[in-house]
C-alpha cells in the first residue's frame, strides 16, 4: 500500500491514485473521424490536409492554426477562441457527447500483431507535483505556456498523458475481465492503420484497488501536457477563492499502460550546420571518439552505434566504449553519447531543447525522412539512433534523473479526440 497525503477518493480503505471522470467522448459512429494524432506530431501542412479531407477531425480543436489562411498570423487569443468554438460545435452537433456519469475506460491499440491495453482515468495532479508520477524529461517553457493557455481557453484537457506502470497480476486480471465484452468503439485509424478499441469499465473499483498498490507511475509521453495541467491547476486554484481540492482542474486525464507492452522507436536528429566545419573536418573530429565507416546501415542494430547521413552518404559511428567508465543509466544512452560527444563539444548545440539549429524526427517517418530533409538543403546532417529501451527509461525515472530531450518515441501514439476531460 502506498503511503500518501492524498485525499481518499473512493473504494473503501485504500488510497486511490486513479479516479473516474465525466468524460466527453465521440459516438461509435463518429469516433473513427474524430480520432487523430497528438497535437505535436504532424507538420502544419499535414494538419491542413487532414482537416480538408476530414472536417470532423479533432485536430480542429488541438491545432486551430490550420483553420486560418496559411499566410495569416492569428493571435494566441484568436487561435484558442477557434479551439473553443470548434469543441462546442462538436458537442452541439452530436459529434461528441457526455459519457454517462463518472467513468473509467479500457483502451486497446493493436499494431500488427502487438496489443497494448491500458486504463484511461484521472490522476491527482498532487501525485505529479509530489513525484509519484515520475518524469524523465525537462519541458520547454514556451510549449508549456502554449498548452496551458489552450487548456484554460477551452476549459478542458484535450489529450491523454501517456503513463507507464510495472504490471501486476491484479491489474492484469482486472483489465482482462473488462475486455471480455464487446467494446463501445472499435475501428482502424486511417493515419497509422492501428486498431483502436475502447471499453467502459463495468467494475472500476477493481482497477482503482489495483493501481493503489503501485509505487509509481511513469510519464512515457506527454511531459508538456502534464506540466501544463499542473500550471493550469495552479492558476485556476489561485483564481478560485472557494477552492476545495475536489475541482476537476485538480486532476489530469491519463492513459496508463503496462511497460511490458510498450514499444519505443528511434527519435532521430537533424542539424542545420556543422558549426563552421567542412564535412571532412567534421568526420575527422568524429574519429576522436568513434570508429567511422561508410556503410549501408541506416538503422543501428546495437547500442553504441549511430548512423549518420551527410553529403548523400551514410556512415556508421561506433562509439569507443573506453570513453565511458562505469556508465550510469543516463551516460550509456545513445542519445547521451551523441549529445555529450558530438552535438555539444563539436557542433556547439549545448541545449537541444532550445537551440534552433537542431530538429527531431520521430517514429514512423524513418530514415527516408532524414534523407529528404538533408537532401533538400534545409539540414546538413542527420543522425539515426538506436532506440532507448523502456527499462532504461524506468531506471532513469526511478533515480529522479533527466534524460536528454527527445530520447523516446512511443508507437503507436494514443489518439486525441477519443477522450476529453472538462476542468
Amino acid at each position: 500500500m502506498r503511503a500518501s497525503s492524498l485525499k481518499i477518493y473512493s473504494a473503501g480503505d485504500f488510497v486511490s491514485i486513479i479516479k473516474p471522470f465525466n468524460a466527453i467522448i465521440p459516438t461509435a459512429e463518429t469516433a473513427p473521424k474524430t480520432a487523430c494524432v497528438p497535437y505535436d506530431v504532424p507538420y502544419e501542412s499535414e494538419v491542413r490536409r487532414e482537416i480538408e479531407l476530414n472536417p470532423l477531425s479533432f485536430l480542429r480543436v488541438t491545432r486551430p492554426e490550420a483553420e486560418f489562411p496559411p499566410d495569416s498570423d492569428p493571435s494566441e487569443e484568436e487561435l484558442f477562441q477557434k479551439s473553443r468554438e470548434n469543441l462546442e460545435a462538436m458537442l452541439a452537433n452530436g459529434i461528441l457527447q457526455e459519457a454517462s456519469g463518472p467513468s473509467i475506460f479500457i483502451y486497446r491499440l493493436t499494431d500488427g500483431g502487438r496489443l497494448q491495453t491500458g486504463v484511461v482515468a484521472c490522476c491527482p495532479i498532487d501525485e505529479y507535483d509530489n513525484g509519484l508520477i515520475k518524469k524523465h524529461e525537462r519541458t520547454r517553457p514556451d510549449k508549456v505556456h502554449e498548452r496551458t493557455e489552450h487548456m484554460i481557453a477551452v476549459r478542458a484537457q484535450t489529450g491523454l498523458i501517456f503513463l507507464a506502470f510495472r504490471n501486476t497480476d491484479e491489474i492484469r486480471s482486472a483489465i482482462a475481465a473488462e475486455t471480455a465484452d464487446q467494446p463501445m468503439f472499435s475501428f482502424i485509424s486511417r493515419d497509422d492503420n492501428v486498431k483502436q478499441e475502447v471499453w467502459l469499465a463495468r467494475n472500476p473499483q477493481s482497477l482503482i484497488k489495483g493501481f493503489a498498490a503501485l509505487p509509481a507511475l511513469y510519464i512515457a509521453d506527454g511531459h508538456h501536457r502534464a506540466e501544463s495541467a499542473a500550471e493550469c491547476r495552479r492558476r485556476l486554484k489561485n483564481d478560485n477563492p472557494n477552492h476545495t481540492g475536489n475541482e476537476e482542474y485538480n486532476f489530469v486525464m491519463a492513459g496508463m499502460f503496462p511497460s511490458e507492452a510498450l514499444a519505443i522507436l528511434p527519435y532521430n536528429r537533424v542539424v542545420k550546420d556543422l558549426n563552421g566545419l567542412s564535412a571532412q573536418e567534421f568526420i575527422i573530429r568524429l574519429g576522436e571518439k568513434f570508429i567511422v565507416n561508410e556503410s549501408e546501415v541506416k538503422n543501428p542494430e546495437n547500442p553504441g552505434q549511430i548512423a549518420m547521413y551527410l553529403n548523400r552518404r551514410w556512415y556508421l559511428l561506433t562509439y569507443n566504449v573506453e570513453y565511458i567508465r562505469d556508465p550510469g543509466p543516463i551516460e550509456r544512452l545513445d542519445v547521451s553519447i551523441l549529445q555529450n560527444n558530438v552535438l555539444g563539444p563539436i557542433l556547439g548545440i549545448e541545449d537541444p531543447r532550445t537551440d534552433k539549429r537542431i530538429s527531431f524526427v520521430g517514429g514512423r517517418r524513418g530514415t527516408a525522412e532524414l534523407e529528404r530533409l538533408v537532401d533538400s538543403g534545409d539540414f546538413k546532417a542527420a543522425f539515426s539512433m538506436f532506440p532507448t529501451s523502456i527499462e532504461d527509461l524506468l531506471a532513469v525515472a526511478d533515480l529522479n534523473e533527466i534524460m536528454p530531450p527527445k530520447s523516446t518515441w512511443f508507437e503507436p501514439k494514443l489518439k486525441d479526440g477519443l477522450f476529453i476531460h472538462r476542468i
